[in-house]
C-alpha cells in the first residue's frame, strides 16, 4: 500500500521533514550519476555491513573510510533503488511531518535519527555475520510510523491498494493501517529469518518500537497521544 495523504494538519512547517527527505534525494541523484561501480562501493563504505560492525569481518582498504558506528547514521541516507527510495519517503513526507509538528524540529531530528541508528543495532544484532551492506531509511522511518499511531491513530489516510495491476485510492483510519504494517514486517521477519532476503524486516521491528518509545518522552508537553 502507497499512503498518498491524510487528513491532519500542522501549525509548523515541517523543516526537518523536508531537509531529510532532500538528502535522501540528492544521495540517491549523485550515486545514481557516479554510476554502479561507484554506487556499490559508497554502499559499502557508507553502509551498515553488520559483520564489520559486530567485529566478524573487515572492508578492503580503501573502503574503510568510516569508523564502523558511525555508519548506523550514514547508511539511513542511501538507498538501493528508485522503489527503494520513493516508498520510503512517501511514508516519511505522509507521517513525518504530524510527528515533527508533535516533537519540535530538533527533537524530531534526534528522534529519526535516533530510531534509525536503534533500527541498525536491532538488525545487526539480529544478523551478525552478514556481509552485504544494510542501506535505507526504512528503519528511520518506521520509527515515525510508530510515533504517528500514538499521535493520531484515529486520522484517516488515503492510500493506493493495488489490486491486481490497478491502483484503487482507499481511506483507512491509521490505526488499521498501521498496525497492519507492523503485523506484515512481524510475519515476513518470522518466515524469512534474520539476515535472509533483501529486506531488513527486524530494522523495521526494532525502528516501529523505538517510535513508540521515542515519542512518550520527546513530544511536547501540548501534543496529546491519542488525537
Amino acid at each position: 500500500m502507497f499512503p498518498i495523504h491524510d487528513d491532519n494538519p500542522t501549525r509548523c512547517r515541517p523543516y526537518v521533514t523536508l531537509a531529510l527527505i532532500g538528502l535522501d534525494l540528492w544521495a540517491w541523484a549523485a550515486l545514481a550519476v557516479a554510476g554502479e561501480p561507484i554506487a556499490e562501493r559508497a554502499h559499502f563504505a557508507f553502509g551498515l555491513v553488520p559483520a564489520v560492525l559486530t567485529g566478524h569481518a573487515a572492508l578492503p582498504p580503501g573502503l574503510q573510510l568510516l569508523f564502523p558506528p558511525l555508519s548506523l547514521v550514514t547508511a539511513l541516507f542511501l538507498h538501493a533503488g528508485v522503489l527503494h527510495l520513493v516508498g520510503n519517503l512517501l511514508y516519511l513526507w505522509v507521517f513525518g511531518n504530524n510527528v515533527e509538528d508533535a516533537l519540535g524540529h530538533r527533537r524530531f531530528l534526534a528522534f529519526y535519527l535516533g530510531c534509525g541508528v536503534f533500527a541498525g543495532l536491532v538488525q545487526a544484532c539480529a544478523a551478525p555475520l552478514v556481509t552485504v551492506p544494510v542501506i535505507g531509511a526504512s528503519g528511520a522511518v518506521s520509527g515515525v510510523l510508530g510515533a504517528y499511531l500514538l499521535l493520531h491513530p484515529r486520522a484517516s489516510v488515503l492510500v493506493m491498494l493495488p489490486l491486481g495491476i490497478i491502483l484503487h485510492p482507499v481511506r483507512l483510519p491509521a490505526a488499521a493501517l498501521l498496525v497492519g504494517w507492523f503485523v506484515l514486517q512481524l510475519a515476513n521477519s518470522l518466515l524469512s529469518g534474520p539476515g535472509q532476503g533483501d529486506v531488513a524486516w527486524y530494522a523495521h521491528l526494532g525502528g516501529f518500537v523505538c517510535g513508540l518509545a521515542g515519542v512518550l518522552f520527546l513530544k511536547r508537553r501540548d501534543a496529546p497521544l491519542f488525537a
